[in-house]
């Protein structure tokens, strides 16, 4: 199940995040997700493990588990490289081993101190705030992600973590308008408003942590998960399927792209069986009265300064 995006490739609506995946796993992960049908991987040069990613590809291509063109590789341009997106693209795909990228995204909407192409430093200041470059506008970063375009090193590019705003400021000043819109949303984090903006203009929405953060996010940021609402247990327990396969199908209903996380093979493989069964539109309705507008990945713990503010 493919969405078209507006340059015209097709994105699989179901990927595979790789976000704080360890390295040492990386290999046998991926080389387990692409035999269960996974065709969508979403990367990003400041989860530092393009290189481990790189090679798991390398091997599926050389032993013909997979062609090149039957994959959709994502990664994102870190905050502290938006003087230097050609070189960072580079950087990501020597990497990656990959010739081009399928889709490129301006990880965050905010340009930082510069600390080294490919080093996704997220440098302070005395003060133990993030360091916020006010010499770079987010419309000079996005001419250089077009540039990628012509130079065919991305086929497709796009923005993440973006509000309504800064997206209507994208579509203005865009010869190239952006393809995605990857924020986090989820049945506690809704953002119907963002999404449906989107939606309307031809910005296909990619769901990060689209199971609430789970057991992750839990961690870094103690969060609570949607997964654990007695709601979602008996919409599951309904149609035989788990809670995390409900808010997967949900997503995909909303026509979201979906790209869980997980270092779990039996979990790699219930994400992708979201594929046998609908939700009626009455179970979407009781999920969509779940919405609590709660963020769970919540960057300022690390940054001294809340951007979504």
């Amino acid at each position: 199940m493919e969405i078209t995006l507006n340059s015209g490739f097709k994105m699989p609506i179901v990927g595979l995040g790789v976000w704080r995946m360890e390295k040492e796993g990386i290999r046998d992960l991926i080389i387990n997700a692409i035999k269960i049908g996974y065709r969508h991987l979403d990367c990003a040069a400041d989860y530092r493990n393009e290189a481990e990613v790189g090679e798991a590809l390398t091997e599926a291509f050389k032993t013909g588990l997979v062609k090149r063109e039957d994959l959709f590789i994502t990664t994102k341009l870190w905050n502290s490289d938006h003087g230097h997106v050609i070189e960072a693209c580079k950087d990501s795909l020597k990497k990656l081993q990959l010739d081009y990228l399928d889709l490129f995204l301006v990880h965050f909407p905010v340009a930082t101190k510069h600390t080294g192409v490919g080093t996704t430093d997220s440098a302070l200041g005395d003060d133990g705030v993030l360091d916020i470059d006010t010499t770079i506008s987010l419309e000079t970063t996005w001419h250089d992600m077009e540039k990628l375009v012509s130079m065919g090193l991305v086929r497709s590019i796009g923005i993440s973590n973006y509000d309504v705003f800064l997206t209507r400021d994208c579509l203005a000043y865009s010869k190239i308008k952006p393809a995605v819109n990857q924020i986090e949303t989820h049945p506690y984090f809704q953002r119907d408003s963002l999404v449906k903006f989107c939606q309307k203009h031809g910005i296909c929405v990619t769901a990060h942590t689209p199971l609430g953060g789970a057991t992750a996010n839990a961690e870094w940021f103690g969060t609570v998960s949607c997964l654990d609402d007695p709601v979602l247990k008996d919409v599951a327990e309904k149609y035989k399927k788990t809670v995390a396969q409900v808010v997967l199908r949900w997503g995909i209903q909303r026509n979201t792209v979906v790209i869980p996380k997980t270092s779990k093979p039996t979990r790699l493989e219930e994400n992708f069986q979201v594929f046998d069964f609908e939700l009626s539109k009455e179970d979407m309705e009781v999920i969509k009265s779940m919405d609590r507008k709660y963020r769970t990945n919540q960057p300022a713990k690390f940054w001294g300064i809340d951007l979504y503010a």
